[in-house]
């Protein structure tokens, strides 16, 4: 059927991380307005469990686990199922350059068993969760293919195209929008008279990376309670202890926090929760990088992008260098709030007024007007057996796919029908399986470090 006679696109999102979910199926909403949203997690060690996507918030039609032949598979259509007409890749790079190369020869195969050669593809749209201060050219290599790259800023935008023609690729799938979930009342400092000044440390999984840093800025976000006992701190966390998000978490601030000396103070405790309900209640957010601060920023929200471990690329807090919020906590603790810098936040997509509303409209264009095309071009990424085979190869086959995006002997196979008890085995199993993986993280592989140290 054209996808011009039908009333709604059928999008598909494919996601690895709750974050990932997020940023995925909120920008296929801007993207298509109407439309049959599908999501996919992809199997994995950071699959979000269900307390999780609770907290996202973000609805689909449909949503279920796969693997990455499976999601192939089912962007393909068959079975009398018609094709998708939009996928968005909300994944790490080397999934997403799997998935393009799966998609491709899916493509391939199909307009070879058809009538003239001729076959209705999806059209792919790909991008980043928040700010990308490593890996640039590793990623957006990983991404290229894509129909649509979406780049969060104009900042972003002019980097991608810069790295995209350095290596001789092809830069036109770079289109410039914004950040999806930016949004939510502007920070209103006269609108708390009922409740104490709220300082957020926006944790994250990753960064700092190890115990003496995290206990470090735990310490001190704890230090800032006790010294100002009229204000309330708050540390926003991303996930409870044995669930992962994008990054693993070793040492979890659940942890971290039970060893405080002398326990938190009445004044500061744990929360999880919606980022945008945790800002509703913000007067001054701190954090190292966390895209968070964009979210903050947008807002009108004092933000402060902390110094005290350094300005390093390993933080990625250099990515905030000229935006006017670095500080230290010795400055936060003395009253100091920092004043974000216009241009800077204009470069980031950040703080716009109307323009925001319309950050959008050239990707939802680029998408609509290959939506609508009677055929698309084949999905040619810049890694291909003969432009990287030492290291194309190795990302294909870790989701069963062969060097020509062909499913592995033995990952093709139609997944037969499951009765209730050979699921619940599966799941069990599947279960059991990243219970002990997370053990091994976030237990014994920092066991094994100490005693390497010995």
């Amino acid at each position: 059927m054209p996808v011009s006679s039908r009333n709604r696109l059928r999008v598909a999102v494919l996601a690895d991380s709750d974050t990932r979910w997020k940023w995925g199926a909120l920008t296929a909403n801007r993207l298509v307005s109407d439309s049959q949203l599908d999501g996919f997690l992809l199997r994995g060690r950071a699959t979000p469990t269900p307390r999780q996507l609770e907290e996202v918030g973000v609805r689909a039609d449909s949503l279920r686990e796969v693997t990455g032949v499976e999601f192939i598979r089912a962007m393909s259509g068959g079975a009398g199922s018609e094709p998708y007409d939009v996928v968005v890749l909300s994944c790490v790079g080397g999934a997403v350059q799997a998935m393009l190369h799966g998609l491709a020869r899916a493509a391939a195969t199909s307009a070879a068993g058809s009538a003239g050669g001729r076959s209705r593809r999806p059209v792919v749209v790909t991008g980043y969760v928040g700010v990308v201060y490593e890996k640039l050219a590793d990623g957006l290599l990983l991404r290229h293919g894509a129909d649509v790259v979406l780049a969060n800023s104009r900042h972003d935008a002019d980097r991608f195209r810069a790295v995209y023609e350095g290596a001789g690729a092809d830069a036109g799938s770079v289109v410039e929008t914004a950040l999806p979930f930016l949004g939510g009342a502007r920070y209103d400092a006269g609108a708390r008279a009922d409740r104490p000044y709220t300082v957020v440390f926006a944790a994250q999984p990753s960064v700092p990376e190890n115990r003496t840093d995290r206990t470090y800025v735990l310490r001190r976000a704890v230090e800032h309670a006790r010294r100002h006992p009229d204000r309330e701190v708050l540390i926003k966390l991303r996930s409870k202890p044995g669930e992962h998000t994008t990054h693993i978490e070793e040492l979890p601030y659940q942890k971290l926090s039970a060893k405080i000396h002398g326990g938190l103070p009445a004044n500061c405790r744990l929360v999880y929760g919606h980022m945008g309900e945790v800002l509703d209640r913000t007067d001054l957010l701190v954090t190292i990088s966390s895209t968070a601060a964009l979210e903050s920023l947008h807002r009108r929200i004092p933000t402060a992008v902390l110094t005290d471990l350094g300005v390093r690329e390993a933080l990625g807090n250099h990515h905030f260098l000229g935006s006017g919020c670095l500080a230290s906590w010795d400055e936060l603790d003395a009253g100091h709030t920092p004043e974000p810098d216009a241009v800077w936040l204009s470069r980031q997509g950040v703080a716009a007024d109307g323009p925001y509303e319309t950050a959008f409209d050239a990707a939802r264009e680029r998408v609509a007007e290959l939506s609508a095309a009677a055929e698309l071009p084949p999905i040619e990424p810049y890694y291909t057996p003969v432009t990287a085979p030492g290291y194309l190869p190795g990302i294909l086959a870790r989701h069963a796919l062969g060097p020509d995006g062909e499913p592995l002997a033995g990952a093709s196979a139609v997944p037969h029908e499951e009765n209730a008890l050979r699921r619940a085995t599966r799941d069990f199993a599947r279960d059991a399986a990243r219970t002990a993986y997370r053990q091994g993280v976030q237990r014994v592989a920092p066991a094994i470090r100490r005693w390497g140290q010995l």
